[in-house]
């Protein structure tokens, strides 16, 4: 992504205008800042009109500027430091209402990765998840909540979950050890994406198991390692990872796969209940906890 961004740059350079040369020498010397930029805003800075700037990116070759301010975000997203996320949300946010600023990025989220997932891709990994012999799922740092969620209620669906324990890298291959064909490995990653999750699910692959890829785009770097690629929307509130439409997509991965083995999933859950009950796990209204 990052190359392919540059050489449109570099190719179109000689033939721009003055103003659009203006632009181009302040992305090149502003990714992570242009990124967030709207045309306007952009436009302003470089001392150019909005309208400028937005042929700019047609002369680019792209389908207009939001098309181009896509792929500068793509690029710059996994390589920004905390503080720089920080300092991007400031300026992206300031006067804003934060609460209802990040409410409303969570809801747009999950609505384009409602319409954009693909089914044939999901219904594909329900398959190989409820045909498997085990199941790793795998996720690091901040998609380990994810990981954590994902397991906790699939282990209701199916026997031999694993939940990989990434704390350590070489603790990591050795839960993994026996992974084999038969098996599948689901494994979540979102920027920062992290080297250990591309690392194991390459290790998956190469033992033969089927890989379940949830992440944010084809250009992540457990991507390429995919069998199916289940694509999930993301997005930042200052430093803070918003991951609220990958949750809902694994909520309804889990829910397709429960209705796929529905009758083992109902004898797991009735056995549990007894057990609950029997142990008072969980506390009833008018009872004393």
């Amino acid at each position: 992504m990052a190359e392919s961004f540059r050489a449109k740059l570099e190719s179109a350079y000689g033939h721009l205008s003055k103003g659009h040369r203006r632009i181009a020498d302040f992305i090149k010397d502003n990714y992570e800042r242009a990124s967030f930029m709207t045309a306007a805003a952009l436009g302003e800075t470089v001392g150019v009109s909005e309208s400028t700037v937005v042929r700019f990116a047609g002369a680019l070759g792209f389908d207009g500027y939001p098309d181009l301010q896509r792929h500068l975000q793509e690029m710059v997203k996994s390589r920004l430091t905390s503080v720089q996320r920080m300092e991007v949300a400031a300026r992206r946010y300031e006067g804003d209402d934060l609460i209802a600023r990040a409410f409303t990025s969570d809801i747009e989220m999950i609505k384009a990765t409602g319409e954009s997932v693909s089914r044939s891709e999901f219904a594909a990994s329900v398959a190989a998840i409820n045909a498997a012999n085990r199941v790793y799922i795998l996720g690091v740092r901040s998609s380990a909540a994810l990981a954590s969620f994902a397991a906790f209620y699939l282990k209701y669906v199916k026997e031999n979950v694993v939940l990989v324990d990434a704390s350590a890298a070489g603790e990591m291959f050795e839960q993994m050890l026996r992974i084999a064909r038969g098996d599948v490995c689901i494994a979540i990653s979102f920027p920062r994406y992290s080297n250990q999750t591309a690392q194991a699910i390459a290790f998956a692959k190469d033992r033969g198991a089927t890989v379940i890829s949830i992440t944010d785009g084809e250009n992540s770097p457990i991507a390429r390692y995919a069998t199916h690629l289940l694509i999930a929307k993301s997005n930042m509130v200052s430093f803070v990872d918003s991951l609220t439409a990958p949750l809902s997509l694994i909520s309804a991965l889990i829910a397709a796969c429960a209705e796929g083995e529905s009758s083992q999933a109902h004898t797991n859950l009735e056995t549990l209940e007894k057990i609950w009950d029997q142990y008072h796990v969980y506390s009833s209204d008018g009872e004393d906890a």
